[in-house]
C-alpha cells in the first residue's frame, strides 16, 4: 500500500489533553518483514494514552513527535511481513501495538504477531478493542494473586476497587470465573451494573461503609485488586487476611517503595505493583471467554475517529464505566 494516504489523529508535543489532537492525512505504515499492517474498526482509549501525553513517561515515550496514540486496537490483516507465518490477508484480529510507536488513533497500524490474536466473528471489534490493556491487567493482577481457570484454584475473598471501571468491570468477571467471592467498590449510579457483572458485595465508595473498605459479610480479604488512586494502605491493611495482597495496577513511586521495604523486611502483608506485559496467549484466552460469553465489555460510549477528541476528554475525565471505544472506517 505504499504511498496510500489515511486519516489519522496525532499531537506534536506533550501537554494539551483534547485540544491538542489533531486531524491529520499521512502516509499507511509498511509492515516490516516481521510485522502485520492492520486495517482498524475499533480502538479503545485507555489512561495510560493520556498520561503518556500529559509526559509521564518523559523521555521515553512518544518515540518521536507527531505521535498518533492508543495501542488497544481491533481490525482485519491487510498485508504481512515476509516472516509472518500464522496470520493471512483477511483474518479479523485484535491487537496491542507498541507503546511507543503508537498508531491506533488511524484507518490503519502495524502490529507485531506476538502481541495480536484471531478474532471470531462472535467477537466484535467494539468488544474486542477493550481486551489488549484492561481485560489483559485484570487477567495478570488476578493470576498474581492465585486465580484459576480450570477449577483447581482457592475460593478466595477478593476486593476490587472502581469495580465499574475499564479494568474493574473485566477483574470482577473474571474473578468470578475462578470462583472467588467478591466485594467491590464503585459510585452509587453504577452499584446494580456491578451487582450484574457477579459481585458478591457492592460498596459505595462514597459513603462510611465504602470508605472503609470493610466487607460487609465481615470478610477479610486474601487479595486486593486496586484500580483507582487516592487510597492508602493504611485502609487497605486491615481488611486483609493474614497472608493478604494488595494488587496495585497503577503503581506511583511510594507503592514501588513500599513493596521493596515489605519484602526485605519479609512482611506477611504486601503490596505489589502490577507491570502488565501483553501476552498473545491471555489475549487468545481472554477472546475465547468472550466467544463462550463468558466475558463481556461494557461500552461506556462510543466515538467515530472523526470525533476522537471527544473520547480522549471523556477518558480524562475519569467516571466512564466500561470502555471509551472509537469506531474505525467499517467499524462505524
Amino acid at each position: 500500500m505504499a504511498g496510500k494516504t489515511m486519516q489519522a489523529v496525532q499531537y506534536g508535543s506533550y501537554g494539551g489533553g483534547a485540544t491538542a489532537l489533531k486531524h491529520v492525512e499521512v502516509l499507511v505504515p509498511s509492515p516490516k518483514k516481521d510485522e502485520l499492517l492492520l486495517k482498524l474498526e475499533a480502538a479503545s482509549v485507555n489512561p495510560i494514552d493520556w498520561k503518556i501525553q500529559k509526559g509521564i513517561l518523559r523521555p521515553i515515550m512518544p518515540s518521536k513527535f507527531p505521535f498518533i496514540p492508543v495501542t488497544a486496537v481491533a481490525g482485519e490483516v491487510v498485508e504481512l511481513g515476509s516472516d509472518v507465518k500464522n496470520f493471512k490477508p483477511g483474518d479479523k484480529v485484535v491487537s496491542m501495538l507498541e507503546i511507543k510507536k503508537g498508531g491506533g488513533l488511524a484507518e490503519y497500524a502495524v502490529s507485531s504477531p506476538n502481541t495480536t490474536a484471531q478474532r471470531p466473528p462472535e467477537v466484535s471489534a467494539a468488544d474486542a478493542a477493550g481486551l489488549p490493556i484492561a481485560a489483559s491487567t485484570a487477567l495478570q493482577a488476578l493470576t498474581n494473586c492465585g486465580a484459576k481457570y480450570d477449577g483447581s484454584g482457592n475460593p478466595f475473598n477478593i476486593l476490587i476497587t472502581a469495580a465499574s471501571g475499564g479494568v474493574g468491570h473485566y477483574a470482577v468477571q473474571l474473578a468470578k470465573l475462578a470462583n472467588f467471592h467478591v466485594t467491590a467498590t464503585c459510585g452509587a449510579r453504577n452499584i446494580d451494573i456491578v451487582k450484574s457483572l457477579g459481585a458478591d458485595e457492592v460498596l459505595d465508595y462514597k459513603t462510611p461503609e465504602g470508605a472503609s473498605l470493610k466487607s460487609p459479610s465481615g470478610k477479610k480479604y486474601d487479595a486486593v485488586i486496586h484500580c483507582t488512586v487516592g487510597i492508602e494502605w493504611s485502609k487497605f491493611e486491615p481488611n486483609l487476611s493474614e497472608r493478604g495482597m494488595v494488587i496495585d495496577i497503577t503503581p506511583s513511586p511510594g507503592t514501588i517503595l513500599s513493596s521493596f521495604l515489605k519484602k526485605i523486611t519479609f512482611a506477611k502483608k504486601k503490596i505489589v505493583p502490577l507491570l502488565n506485559v501483553i501476552k498473545e496467549e491471555d489475549l487468545r484466552f481472554l477472546v475465547g471467554l468472550m466467544k463462550e460469553g463468558k466475558l463481556k465489555t461494557l461500552v461506556d460510549s462510543s466515538f467515530p475517529l472523526s470525533r476522537a477528541e471527544e473520547a480522549w476528554a471523556k477518558s480524562m475525565d475519569g467516571h466512564a464505566t466500561g470502555k471509551i471505544i472509537i469506531q474505525i472506517g467499517d467499524g462505524l
